[in-house]
């Protein structure tokens, strides 16, 4: 699973402002819907109704947030990068300012999980996070997330 294939440069948004939780998923769901032509609504509501069910927040500052939606007909991906971090219950108690959000079709097997377990990897990596909160612009932030990972050093 190739995160290009996952994530489209109009999907990705550096600076955002949300006050909670709550507000970064809606911010992840507009993205979602405006790229993918889906109903804002109904991605919001997926994505919090997997919250629900525990946190998506999987440590060091990261969430994966993730649905299965009707209407979608491959994986696909939201990037965001909020301004100041928010508490997101995460597993390490720390707050959440980098987001990759992945939307599943309806009826998605064990592509959902693949795709899932190579977001999670790949936002490991310590140097990796660093330079995404640094970089300027979508296009960097694309560049960054797509480099070949076995070129990078684990941390």
């Amino acid at each position: 699973m190739n995160i290009g294939e996952l994530l489209d440069r109009t999907a990705i948004s550096t600076r955002v402002s949300a006050a909670n939780k709550k507000k970064a998923l809606a911010v992840i769901a507009e993205i979602a819907a405006r790229n993918f032509g889906l109903e804002p609504g109904q991605v919001l509501d997926a994505l919090a109704e997997r919250e629900v069910a525990g946190s998506t927040g999987v440590g060091h500052g990261v969430a994966v947030p993730h649905a299965r939606l009707e209407g979608l007909q491959r994986m696909r991906g939201v990037f965001v990068r909020l301004e100041q971090p928010v508490e997101f219950e995460s597993v390490d108690d720390q707050p959440v300012d980098l987001l990759f959000a992945l939307f599943a079709p309806k009826n998605a097997g064990a592509e959902h999980l693949r795709a899932l377990a190579r977001v999670s990897r790949l936002l490991r990596q310590g140097e990796l996070r660093e330079q995404l909160r640094k970089a300027r612009s979508a296009d960097a932030v694309h560049a960054l997330l797509v480099q070949d990972i076995s070129a990078r050093p684990a941390a």
